[in-house]
């Protein structure tokens, strides 16, 4: 569990954004998201599929600009 303690004169929407700052950073939000849902297997992998397409796309185009 995550536990975010008031410093001496912090405000409490600093404390939020530190709080958000560390969610964003173990990827807490996102995981929960993804699993919001229940996904088809096939689902997933075609989703995986095609974010490694963009992906090497992306590499791909790099490498020729270079």
């Amino acid at each position: 569990m995550i536990q975010i303690r008031l410093k001496k004169g912090e405000t409490v929407e600093r404390a939020l954004k530190r709080l958000k700052k560390i969610l964003d950073k173990e990827g807490l939000l996102k995981q929960l998201r993804n699993n919001r849902y229940y996904e088809k297997p096939c689902e997933k992998a075609r989703k995986k599929s095609a974010r490694a397409r963009i992906r090497n796309r992306s590499r791909r185009l790099m490498r020729e600009m270079s």
